[in-house]
């Protein structure tokens, strides 16, 4: 048996002729930028949420350093961000001259909220929150803290869509809520896209704006923009999806639980989960301090795995003139060096699930 770590396949065979038909629809109708498919998605993704305003962009990366642009964040301020994500929600901070500040992630692998205070000086006007791998964050603590301290919050929820905190959903805490349609995310498209969620008006407008060339009207520019738009075809098939995604996201809790009763492997640690939190298990991600034998161990047994990620942005080469060396960030260095993503996706079979079950179970 050969099973893949995604399956993106599965995932369009399911709903194939849905898809087929709204893409003919979008094809035939003529108009392929800033149409219907865009506003409709708009409107839907923000019901979804529970937000008052969505706005679609060409990618997830884009709704994080736009949207920390338009909170007014520059060259000399610091957002605080936990260590162990992946290096495109840092580069939303950079992208606009700002400086990331690392925290220490706790046993959830989201941002320790009792390390935050201690990073907090005159320069820091941000938290951004990370639903690393589908989980949550501790909402709670962090929003108290934002308010003690006059800071804006963002929220990364490229891998969080629909995931819960005592009942709200990600994305809905802060100032603006990003996320990624990247083919493999829980709700994906067909290709690059994103969106920024909000309850503030004024900045979704200007969100608006911005990702049209910082066009209000056309060819009348308000704005030294960007060409950041969600096109009318990934916007259809987004719709597509997201009418599925009560059940997309149930059938992955029932993969995760299956394997949190079922795996029973001395040499690894399975994920937990927060109290008061619906996490929509982007990914199930194990730990063990022995993870290449098992990793080359599972892929003799045809079984794919990710690493996600084997290198934190502070050590990477990209931001090496942040000047962090190995040992800063201890907890955040482990869990690079430990974790492993095992297969779950969408329609994945229940044979392949058994089969990668008892293959991790007989690992000696």
């Amino acid at each position: 048996m050969n099973i893949m770590p995604n399956r993106m396949d599965y995932g369009f065979m399911k709903y194939q002729r849905e898809f087929e038909e709204k893409a003919l629809s979008v094809l035939r109708s003529g108009w392929y930028v800033l149409g219907k498919e865009v506003a409709s998605f708009e409107e839907n993704f923000a019901a979804y949420t529970g937000s008052k305003c969505c706005v679609g962009l060409a990618s997830g990366l884009d709704a994080l350093w736009i949207a920390v642009k338009l909170l007014g964040i520059g060259p000399g301020d610091e957002v605080l961000i936990q260590g162990n994500t992946y290096i495109a929600s840092v580069m939303g901070i950079t992208i606009n001259g700002a400086t990331p500040v690392f925290v220490e992630p706790d046993e959830y692998y989201q941002i320790n909220a009792d390390k935050i205070e201690e990073k907090i000086t005159e320069k820091t006007k941000a938290i951004m929150v990370v639903h690393l791998y589908g989980h949550v964050a501790d909402m709670d603590k962090i929003m108290h803290i934002c308010k003690k301290h006059h800071l804006k919050l963002i929220e990364d929820c490229a891998q969080s869509h629909g995931a819960l905190y005592k009942g709200k959903m990600t994305g809905t805490f802060g100032d603006a809520g990003c996320f990624s349609f990247y083919p493999s995310k829980n709700l994906g498209a067909f290709g690059d896209a994103g969106a920024l969620v909000t309850n503030d008006a004024g900045l979704a407008e200007d969100a608006r704006v911005f990702r049209n060339y910082g066009s209000e009207k056309r060819y009348y520019n308000k704005v030294v923009g960007a060409n950041s738009r969600l096109d009318e075809l990934q916007a259809g098939l987004l719709n597509v999806r997201l009418a599925h995604m009560e059940e997309i996201t149930e059938e992955r809790r029932q993969l995760a639980e299956v394997y949190s009763r079922q795996l029973h492997q001395e040499n690894i640690l399975l994920p937990a989960t927060r109290r008061d939190t619906c996490p929509v298990w982007h990914q199930y991600v194990i730990r063990s301090h022995r993870r290449q034998e098992l990793t080359d161990y599972l892929n003799g047994k045809g079984i794919g795995t990710i690493i996600h990620y084997p290198i934190p942005p502070h050590l990477s080469e990209a931001y090496r003139s942040l000047g962090h060396r190995k040992g800063d960030f201890p907890i955040t260095e482990e869990y690079a060096d430990t974790v492993l993503s095992i297969p779950l996706y969408t329609d994945m079979r229940e044979e392949e699930q058994r089969y990668t079950i008892d293959c991790i179970n007989a690992f000696t």
